[in-house]
């Protein structure tokens, strides 16, 4: 088995192997390597096993990084349109969910083979089950890597081996050590799109309401940082989850607010005071003409409001506060669930170390970093995804 290659790709995930593919079908000698013995785990459990592969919406706006120009030029040179097409040549079929968000009809093993055959097409060697303790940069060029299979020379290296989301997967931080070690800068890593936790004995009022699920407006930041979603959250016995929360969570800091909106559509106070005199309902039966009852009793006992109490004779200043209860429902969480249950790593190699064509690092010639190993952080709901596409494919172009 040969050990001399055009470029070495290290990591075989969605990233890894659109690379490999695109190289390796422009004629260069590559081989895919992964500690993994089973391709592309994090495809494979995404979307409920569905992959939502990506978002017919993906542009630049819907990624984050302390560098926000970077990702333009990827995302412009491979859309999802392109993805489309790929796929279409796979006769793999697909629906849209939910505001742009692609999802297999059938399976995320459809997405593993296709990139695989790509590979294969280009005649990619797989090493699988196959760890790498080190590169090294060559005085006369090129790398040398020292894996558990062997030495491998190689022009150039590409690594694509993520972040630390989900370790029992398998995450590492081998990314940002590679980078640490060629003197490349990170920026701080953090989970994202993530639970967020809420202090045991604060959250207790609310524990009843776990399994309720309500679309809101929730937001986090204040002026020129503040940011909106409008999507579902969910109510658990540990705090909040759900999509809104997973969005809001990469924008989230320590310490800091999140507010929630659970009705976005009616102003409670106004409704409530201004209608004052011809509601004959009382405070339940009258908030249950827009959610749950069980979502009504809950937060009006956990708030200290009495359901039975006769909205008319309560008093203005007690219906403005309700209001602002439920149109600015204000909590600190103390924390998130962590990469245990992080979609994503937010941060990594920072981006302007790298070339936005190529993705190559600046001062380390033939060394590249790709997907989410790279400080570029998509939203929930397949942009992700798309930036492994992207990204993969301008560095497979470049080599």
């Amino acid at each position: 088995m040969s050990n001399q290659f055009d470029l070495a790709v290290i990591g075989a995930g969605a990233a890894g192997m659109m690379c490999a593919a695109v190289a390796s079908q422009r004629g260069k000698r590559v081989v895919l390597i992964d500690h993994a013995t089973r391709l592309a785990e994090k495809i494979r459990i995404s979307g409920g096993g569905r992959c939502n592969f990506t978002n017919l919406h993906a542009g630049p706006n819907n990624f984050l990084s302390e560098n926000p120009h970077f990702c333009k030029s990827a995302l412009s040179r491979y859309t999802p349109q392109d993805f489309l097409s790929l796929m279409k040549r796979y006769q793999i079929a697909w629906h849209e969910k939910h505001k742009g968000q692609l999802f297999c009809d059938d399976s995320a093993e459809d997405i593993i083979r296709m990139l695989k055959a790509e590979c294969d097409a280009g005649k990619v060697d797989w090493r699988m089950g196959c760890k790498v303790d080190d590169v090294q940069q060559q005085e006369q060029g090129g790398f040398l890597l020292q894996t558990s299979a062997g030495i491998i020379r190689t022009a150039q290296v590409v690594i694509a081996c993520g972040g630390l989301s989900i370790p029992k997967i398998g995450a590492t931080d081998f990314a940002h050590k590679v980078a640490r070690q060629f003197g490349l800068k990170i920026i701080e890593p953090r989970p994202a799109l993530v639970p967020l936790t809420f202090d045991a004995k604060a959250w207790e009022p609310f524990v009843p309401l776990s399994g309720i699920s309500l679309e809101v407006d929730i937001e986090t930041g204040e002026k020129k940082s503040r940011t909106v979603f409008r999507e579902d959250l969910l109510f658990t016995h540990r705090g909040l989850s759900g999509p809104a929360v997973l969005q809001i969570s990469s924008f989230w800091e320590p310490g800091k607010a999140i507010r929630i909106n659970l009705l976005p559509e009616v102003d409670v106070a106004e409704d409530l005071v201004g209608n004052k005199s011809t509601i004959k309902k009382n405070l339940a039966n009258h908030l249950s003409q827009y959610l749950p009852a069980r979502l009504v009793d809950g937060l009006l006992t956990a708030h200290g409001f009495a359901g039975d109490a006769r909205v008319a004779d309560m008093p203005d200043k007690r219906l403005r506060l309700l209001g602002e209860k439920l149109n600015r429902w204000e909590l600190i969480p103390n924390g998130s669930e962590g990469y245990r249950k992080a979609e994503v790593t937010r941060g990594g190699v920072d981006t302007r170390e790298l070339s936005q064509q190529s993705m190559m690092a600046n001062k380390v010639p033939g060394l590249y970093f790709i997907g989410e190993a790279v400080d570029v952080t998509g939203w929930l709901g397949g942009y992700n995804f798309q930036w492994a596409w992207a990204s993969g494919t301008a560095a497979g172009l470049a080599i």
